[in-house]
């Protein structure tokens, strides 16, 4: 099994510090584990939140590894980590606890600092998400314009199951402005996209989406 370097440094500075009597890499080992505790709040809190979606059982301790992360990374002046893990509480607050008032400011804010740190993906993430607020607010050009941006990164980026989710919420929007022709074509592409990924899951999604919006099935 393989140790994280952050890990065998402190490890190091430990034995420098009690037996070589040089403590000057011990700070610098506390920053590397803090960045290790951060990046494990973070993968942690991503299974508790697939783990909901599987189930639909909130967890109490996703909010905490979430904020946690944040809190972590903000200290590190990581400014990529902290705008992920904000990024997840926001979706926490959104998905979870179907409340995306108090999603906002952490959407707005992950996106501000996935844009200072050129963090592309967890760019697309946060402006699908704003997307999903202003569809349920009504706004459907401003929801679509979120989507489609998204989506434009997403596709340089070749994450075809992203791309495949998105053009899913486009026909939700497209069907809802009365433009038929183009969500069928929309999930058509959605399709094809998540196939071409092995994304099963994501074809699921557009089956479903078809039998909501009433468009015939391909094939």
């Amino acid at each position: 099994m393989t140790v994280d370097p952050r890990i065998e440094q402190a490890q190091l500075a430990y034995e420098r510090s009690v037996f070589g009597g040089d403590g000057d890499a011990l700070n610098t080992a506390d920053q590397g584990l803090d960045a290790v505790e951060a990046d494990l709040a973070l993968a942690r809190g991503r299974i508790v939140h697939a783990r909901f979606l599987k189930d639909r059982v909130e967890d109490g301790r996703e909010l905490e590894l979430f904020e946690r992360a944040a809190r972590l990374y903000r200290q590190l002046g990581d400014v990529r980590g902290e705008g992920e893990a904000l990024f997840w509480v926001g979706t926490f607050h959104q998905v979870v606890r179907d409340d995306t008032e108090t999603a906002l400011p952490a959407f707005t804010r992950s996106l501000d600092l996935a844009t200072r740190a050129d963090d592309r993906l967890t760019i697309s993430y946060a402006l699908r998400h704003l997307g999903f607020a202003e569809h349920m607010a009504g706004r459907l050009d401003a929801a679509r314009a979120r989507f489609e941006e998204s989506t434009r990164l997403r596709r340089e980026l070749g994450f075809l199951p992203g791309v495949a989710a998105n053009l899913i919420g486009l026909a939700y929007l497209a069907a809802q402005q009365d433009r038929r022709e183009e969500a069928a074509e929309l999930l058509r592409e959605a399709a094809e996209s998540a196939g071409k990924a092995g994304a099963d899951g994501v074809l699921r999604w557009v089956t479903e989406a078809r039998e909501e919006l009433g468009l015939p099935s391909e094939g």
